[in-house]
């Protein structure tokens, strides 16, 4: 098998990244090509795609392969997570914070600093949290529940989605510059 190595347009099987992933069509040679040059990055990523295409697996693969791969590589199913709970869920919270937080607790961007976040199904993510994600990207702070200070992390983060964001974006149920920011790569 091969190392990861830069792709040129002419790539072919040769230059396609160890992984879980299998497929040496023109389509899957096109996504080993993409995941070589997005890797070595600290791009944000936007992966799309119907449920069980492997979104997570091309996701762990750009982490591997980045200078970040010795860093924790987080994974949160966004659409699991009840928006009331998204916020301390990705940012943390201190003690005391809401009913029940009897314990300071990390988030997962501070949890995953020097690293990777995978936000899986972020398409559907609460419009009101949007904002709150995209203040994340352009800052790179967080904020934890009912601190006072935010806090800087160094985090790469990768989002994946089965829903069509551009149709979202136009029945303005998604922030479009939400949008741009995750559709660097």
């Amino acid at each position: 098998a091969a190392a990861l190595k830069s792709s040129d347009d002419d790539a072919g099987i040769d230059d396609i990244p160890v992984s879980e992933m299998i497929g040496s069509s023109p389509s899957m040679i096109e996504v080993y090509k993409t995941i070589t040059r997005a890797a070595p990055t600290d791009a944000t990523v936007l992966i799309q795609g119907e449920t069980g295409t492997g979104k997570e697996l091309v996701a762990r693969m750009i982490h591997n392969y980045s200078s970040r791969a010795q860093q924790p590589f987080v994974p949160v199913d966004c659409a699991s997570i009840a928006a009331s709970l998204l916020e301390s869920e990705l940012f943390g919270a201190l003690r005391g914070a809401y009913t029940g937080a009897d314990r300071d607790r990390v988030g997962a961007f501070e949890a995953a600093n020097n690293g990777t976040v995978f936000l899986d199904e972020i398409g559907d993510i609460d419009p009101g949290f949007q904002l709150r994600l995209l203040r994340f990207l352009q800052e790179k702070e967080i904020k934890p529940l009912g601190a006072a200070r935010p806090k800087r992390v160094d985090v790469r983060v990768i989002a994946a989605t089965n829903r069509d964001l551009v149709k979202l974006v136009e029945d303005r149920k998604f922030r479009e510059d939400l949008f741009y920011r995750l559709n660097v790569v």
